[in-house]
C-alpha cells in the first residue's frame, strides 16, 4: 500500500555526538585485511542491522491487521461477498478500492485458508484457521509492536567478513538481499565477529541516498532513520497520518470537485453535487457553482493528535463551515469527516481550469473528434435506462446520429446559447425525445461532458471513447472474452439478497456491434446493447442495456469489473444505498 510519510526529523549535532561516542564500545580494532574494525555479533549496532533488514509486515494490514509478518503471495480473499486474488501488493489497492466504494457500509474481508505467513526473520509459517491467524497477530497492536526500521533500506551487494578463533578474517560472504543479511546476522553465536566491506549506501524513504565510510557512521544513521519516517504499522489502511505540509501542498495542487456532502446525518450531496473549489496558497478558497457563478471563502489547517485538520468558512456556504478532520488521503481523492455524522468527499480535477470559460470553438472541436456513449440521461427527473451505452455522433454540417449498433436516429445539433444566456448544446432529434432539448454546460473536460438544469430534473453525461477504444488492450481483451461465450448468470445478489434463481436459466451471448441476446433453451426472450469501456477515472466499466421493464431490466447499469477470467467475469453496481453483484460463468 502507498505510504504517505511525515517529514523527517533533522537530528541535532548533539544527539548525533552521543550516537557516535556511544556505539565505539562495540567496534574493535583487530589484525587483519587491511585492520578491520568489527561488530560484535550481539552489539546494538548488530541489532539495527537485523532491524533494518527484517520483513516488513505492515503493507498488508488492510488484511491481517498484523504490522510483525506479512501474507505470502499468492493468496484468496472475499471482500464483501466478491472473490479476489492477491498476487502482489498492487492487489491490495483493489481491497481499498471495494471498501472505499460506500463510506458507511460494513466491510468484510475473509481470507481464504490455508495460507503462509512470512515473519520479520523471513522465517514461514502455514495457517489454516482464523483462530491460528488471530493468536500469531496478537503481538501486533494497533500502533505497532514490530522493531523493523522501515525509513531506511540497504543498498546491496554487501560484502561482508568472517573472522576465526584467532581474529583473523576466515572468508567473505557477499550480501544479495535483506533476506540474506537478516539471516546472516541471525545465524552468528553472540560473541562472533563480523566486519563489513566499506564504504556502503543506503537508501533512506525520500530516495536520497547517503554514502557510509564506518561501523560508527552506519549505527548513527540507522539509529536516526527510525524517526525519520510513517512507517506504518498500524493497521489503519487509510493513512490518517497524512501530514499537514503535505496537505497543503495537495489541496492548491489542482481544483477540487464536490463529490458528496453528508452534513448532519442529512444528505445534501445533490445540493452541492460537482461543485468546484480552488485553493489558493494566500488562505483563500474559490468555489464554482453549476450555475457559472462563485463563492468566495477562507481555509487554513492545523495538526491535531488525529491527523491534519482542514477549517473551511463561508459566507453563504455554511454547510461547509467546519473543522473537518482529514481520515483518508488517497490518489486523487480527500475525505473530511466532523462529528455528527458530517462528511465530505473531494475529487482532484487537475483537467479542469475554472478560470477559463468555455468558449464554443472548443466544445464544437471536442465533440466533433470522436464518439461519445451516454453514461447517463434524465428527463424531467425521470432517468431513461433505456439509452444507457447509446453511442452519439456530431458530424460536420450539425448532422448528428444516436446509435444502439443496430438502429440509428438522426438529427440535427448546434451549440449556442440558451434562454439563460448558458453555453448550451442544442440537439434536435424528433424520433428521440429523450435526448431533444437544450443542454446547458455545467462541465466540459477533454474526455466526460456533462450538461443539466438541475431544477427540472434534466440531465447529460457523455463519456469520450475514440476508435471504440482499440488501443487500449485491456478493453480488448475482455470483449474477446466476452464474445466467447455463451455466458450464464451464476450470482446475481442485491443487497445481500440472492436473486440468482430468477436467472440461472438465462443464457447470454455477447456479440459484435454491441449486441448482447438472452436466451431460455434457444428461444430469445430479450436483446439489449453492452459495452466495456474505461471511463473518464481509468476504471473498466462494462454497460449493459437490456431495457428498463421486467426483470432482466434490473440488470441495465454501467458495472464496474472486478476481475475476469476465462471462464468467469465478476461485475459490481454500487450506490449510496445498494450494492448490486453480477457474476457471469461460462456453462
Amino acid at each position: 500500500m502507498k505510504k504517505l510519510m511525515h517529514n523527517f526529523l533533522y537530528v541535532g549535532l548533539l544527539l548525533a555526538g552521543l550516537n557516535f561516542t556511544a556505539c565505539q564500545d562495540e567496534f574493535e580494532e583487530i589484525g587483519g585485511v587491511e585492520d578491520q574494525e568489527t561488530i560484535i555479533a550481539n552489539s546494538n549496532t548488530a541489532q539495527l542491522i537485523e532491524k533494518t533488514s527484517s520483513q516488513d509486515g505492515s503493507y498488508d494490514n488492510i488484511v491481517d491487521k498484523a504490522s510483525c509478518f506479512a501474507v505470502k503471495f499468492p493468496y484468496t480473499v472475499e471482500v464483501n461477498g466478491i472473490q479476489i486474488t492477491i498476487d502482489s501488493k498492487e492487489d491490495l489497492h483493489t481491497i481499498e478500492e471495494i471498501f472505499d466504494e460506500i463510506d458507511d457500509d460494513d466491510d468484510i474481508l475473509d481470507i481464504i485458508f490455508p495460507i503462509t505467513i512470512t515473519l520479520s526473520d523471513f522465517s514461514e509459517i502455514v495457517i489454516e484457521n482464523f483462530d491460528q491467524l488471530e493468536e500469531m497477530a496478537r503481538d501486533c497492536l494497533e500502533g505497532g509492536d514490530d522493531d523493523d526500521i522501515e525509513c531506511i533500506d540497504f543498498v546491496y551487494p554487501i560484502t561482508l567478513f568472517n573472522f576465526d578463533v584467532n581474529n583473523q578474517v576466515s572468508g567473505e560472504v557477499k550480501i544479495e538481499s535483506d533476506e540474506q543479511m537478516r539471516k546472516f546476522f541471525a545465524e552468528l553465536e553472540d560473541d562472533a565477529l563480523v566486519s563489513i566491506d566499506f564504504p556502503i549506501t543506503l537508501k533512506k524513504y525520500d530516495g536520497t541516498e547517503i554514502v557510509v565510510e564506518n561501523n560508527a557512521s552506519l549505527a548513527a544513521a540507522l539509529s536516526n532513520a527510525k524517526d525519520d519516517c510513517d512507517e506504518d504499522d498500524d493497521d489503519d489502511y487509510n493513512d490518517d497520518d497524512f501530514s499537514k505540509e503535505r496537505l497543503d501542498a495537495y489541496l492548491v495542487e489542482c481544483p477540487w470537485e464536490v463529490r458528496e456532502v453528508i452534513r448532519n446525518e442529512v444528505d445534501q450531496t445533490g445540493q452541492y453535487f460537482e461543485y468546484l473549489m480552488t485553493f489558493s496558497e494566500d488562505g483563500a478558497v474559490v468555489v464554482k457553482v453549476a450555475s457559472g457563478n462563485t463563492l468566495n471563502g477562507t481555509w487554513s489547517t492545523t495538526q491535531s493528535d488525529h491527523g491534519p485538520v482542514l477549517a473551511l468558512e463561508f459566507d453563504t456556504l455554511v454547510d461547509f463551515n467546519l473543522e473537518w478532520v482529514v481520515y483518508e488521503v488517497g490518489e486523487g481523492k480527500i475525505k473530511l469527516y466532523a462529528e455528527s455524522a458530517n462528511r465530505i468527499i473531494l475529487k482532484q480535477r487537475c483537467d479542469i481550469n475554472p478560470g477559463e470559460e468555455p468558449d464554443p470553438d472548443t466544445l464544437r472541436a471536442i465533440l466533433g473528434e470522436c464518439e461519445w456513449i451516454i453514461k447517463k440521461v434524465k428527463n424531467q427527473g425521470e432517468e431513461i435506462e433505456r439509452l444507457l451505452g447509446y453511442e452519439f455522433k456530431f458530424m460536420a454540417e450539425g448532422v448528428v446520429t444516436l446509435s444502439n449498433g443496430v438502429s440509428t436516429s438522426e438529427g440535427t445539433w448546434e451549440i449556442g446559447l440558451n434562454s439563460q444566456l448558458v453555453m448550451s448544446l442544442m440537439i434536435t432529434m424528433g424520433d428521440e425525445p429523450g435526448v431533444n432539448f437544450e443542454w446547458p454546460l455545467r462541465d466540459l473536460a477533454n474526455d466526460r461532458l456533462k450538461f443539466e438544469v438541475e431544477d427540472i430534473g434534466y440531465e447529460l453525461i457523455l463519456q469520450r471513447v475514440c476508435d471504440d477504444n482499440a488501443d487500449d488492450e485491456d478493453v480488448a481483451e475482455i470483449r474477446n472474452i466476452m464474445m466467447g461465450g455463451p455466458w450464464m448468470v451464476a450470482q446475481y445478489t442485491e443487497n445481500n439478497e440472492d436473486l440468482t434463481s430468477e436467472y440461472a436459466t438465462m443464457e447470454f451471448n455477447f456479440d459484435t456491434m454491441h449486441q448482447v441476446g438472452v436466451s431460455i433453451n434457444d428461444d430469445s426472450i430479450a436483446e439489449g446493447l453492452w459495452r466495456v469501456l474505461r471511463n473518464h477515472d481509468g476504471v473498466l466499466k462494462f454497460y449493459l442495456n437490456l431495457g428498463a421493464e421486467g426483470s432482466l431490466g434490473e440488470l441495465t447499469e454501467d458495472w464496474y469489473i472486478n476481475m475476469v477470467e476465462a471462464n468467469r467475469i465478476e461485475l459490481v453496481h454500487e450506490q449510496e444505498n445498494s450494492t448490486e453483484i453480477l457474476v457471469f460463468e461460462k456453462p
